[in-house]
Formats: C-alpha cells, structure tokens, sequence
C-alpha cells in the first residue's frame, strides 16, 4: 500500500488526498485504492477496497466543481425509492466525498440484444417514479434560456471551432427556425424532474435496478427529455424498431402511472423526437467544446453517431427540412 500512495501521490496531488481522506474516514490503515471512473467533467471516481467491502470516492475539486446540487439530488432520489449511492461522508471545502459502491458493471457494459428488454424496461419504470415524485419550484427550472444556451454550443463550438467556419445568413435562417420549433415543441410540454443525463452510461446493473449515477444536474423540464436521453445514447445505438417498442412501453406505462404524456401516441413521439434532436445538437456542440476548451479529443469520434440520430428522425418530419439542409451544406453526413 505504501508504494500506491507514494506513486499516486507523486503523479497526482488529488488522488493521494482523496486517499488519505478515504482512508482516515472508513478508519483503514490501508486498502486497495485505484481508478472508477471519469467523466466528460472535472469530477473523477476512486474506489477503495478492503477485502469483499468497496466504496466509490468523488474527487470534485471545489475551484471546478460544486457538490451541493449532487447531494441534494441524491436525496431527492433516495426519497423516491431509487437506487442511487448513499452519501457516507461528505468535505465540500475540498470537494471530497465517500459513497457506498453500486458495482463494476454499467448498462452500456452489461446490455445486449437478448437482456435488453428487461434492462430497459427496468429503466423505464425507474423513470416514471422518479417523474411520478415531481414537484414544482424544487430544483433549476429547464427553461428557454438554459435550452437556448444548450442549442447555441453547435455553432459555436462544433461549426465554429471544429469545422473552422461561419454560418452565412441563409443558413443562420435555417437554424433558427429549427430551433424556434425545437424550443417551442419542448416549452409546451408537462414539466417533471429530469435527470438530464439517463443513459446506459450511467445506470448500474445493480439490485434494485438499475443503479442510477451522475445526476448532479438534474432541472425541472420537458418529460421526454430523459426518455430521448435514454433511446438515443452517446455510446450505444439500437435498431429502429427496438426503440418504437421502448418509447411506447414508456408511453403506456407512463400514463398508467398519471402521468400527463396525453392520449395521443404519435403526438407524444413527435414531442420525444424533437426533444431529442435539441440534445443531438447540444451534444455534438459539447463533445467539439471538451476537445478544443478541455483537451479531450477523444469524445469527437461519437459524433457521426448523432449526425445519422438527428438525419434519422429529421427525415421523418417535414418540419425539419431546414435542419437537414444546413446539415448538408455542412457536409455533416450519417456513418
């Protein structure tokens, strides 16, 4: 043990204070200590095993980070009955905090063509609760100008940046009437909370399933968004068919449960595709802004997966015609 905190603490001041503070509360002399997970963020993961036991250390550094709103929604979804990693210590003034360990295997490790009804459907249900405990005013609205300022990051950080160019004003007028009718499809729409990053990624094959993680930035919005989160994902594509089955699963389930998604199917999937085609937008922009503002490169080759999402579903819609010009006078092209 003595050797991984010396080599840790030597190539990363962080990581060997996140041991010894791990350490110091669990009262361990020492314990196998090594790399969870990162993300798109500044937060990493740590876990800490001593024999069969393991814990999931957060390592937020407080000058890039916040740990408030986790521990809040931590605590709204463990009221709800979800299974999320319960908050066993917590030092916000150097963005530290211990948590029970949900396991190894995430959904987008664990999900195949033969489990993936079961894996889904347990998601699906897990959503509805979550929409189901919804009420007003308790977290950051998802409004207008939060998803304006998502639909802005295309622009400028994936043809600006990225491709290194400029929209001329015709094809400024066909992104702003894309985005017009995109914001207007998701402003009408029944608010409810959302976990604003529900993908496999981020759920645990766990007991009760799924373990849920990384929803820190959790808004009240539009209640399809987390399920276009959930069909359309940034790491895992499914076939057409599959995802017609899972939104309608969620659709009945969801109305089964009270929840207003209304009693028009076709209606409630126009709404989920459009709401979907805002965050492929908002994702291609942000993958281009953690490569040129972060120095993560690596996130780039995902984003022919949502070109061909957003020319997927803006081919079933006349409305979005403009969308898809621009994308080809873009070159932007399905893999």
């Amino acid at each position: 043990m003595s050797q991984i905190l010396t080599e840790t603490g030597a190539n990363d001041p962080r990581a060997a204070l996140a041991q010894r503070w791990a350490l110091d509360r669990l009262g361990l002399a020492e314990a196998v200590f090594g790399p969870a997970s990162a993300d798109a963020s500044f937060r990493r993961y740590f876990r800490v095993e001593d024999g069969a036991r393991s814990w999931i250390v957060m390592d937020a550094p407080p000058e890039r980070e916040n740990l408030a709103p986790f521990i809040e929604v931590a605590a709204l979804m463990q009221a709800t009955g979800l299974h999320v990693p319960r908050i066993l210590a917590e030092d916000r003034a150097q963005g530290l905090l211990l948590l029970d360990d949900l396991g190894r295997r995430t959904y987008l490790q664990a999900i195949g063509p033969d489990n993936a009804d079961a894996l889904m459907g347990d998601a699906i249900d897990a959503l509805v609760r979550w929409q189901k405990a919804s009420r007003p005013g308790v977290l950051p609205p998802y409004d207008e100008a939060l998803l304006q300022r998502e639909l802005d990051l295309f622009p400028e950080w994936y043809v600006g940046r990225e491709l290194g160019r400029e929209l001329d004003g015709t094809q400024r007028g066909w992104l702003r009437e894309t985005e017009r009718r995109l914001l207007d499809s998701a402003l009408a729409q029944p608010r409810v909370w959302v976990h604003r990053d529900y993908m496999p990624r981020n759920l645990m094959l766990a007991e009760p399933n799924p373990g849920i993680l990384d929803f820190q930035d959790a808004v009240e919005g539009p209640i399809t968004y987390d399920l276009a989160s959930l069909m359309r994902d940034a790491f895992l594509s499914w076939p057409s068919e599959r995802i017609d089955g899972w939104i309608r699963l969620y659709w009945q389930r969801a109305r089964a449960a009270g929840l207003p998604v209304g009693d028009d199917a076709a209606a409630f999937r126009r709404a989920t595709d459009w709401m979907g085609l805002q965050r492929h937008l908002k994702v291609i922009g942000i993958f281009a802004r953690i490569c040129h503002r972060d120095g993560k490169p690596h996130y780039l080759a995902d984003v022919p997966r949502f070109v061909g999402y957003v020319r997927d579903v803006g081919a079933r819609y006349a409305e979005m015609s403009p969308l898809l010009r621009l994308f080809d006078a873009l070159g932007l092209r399905a893999p």
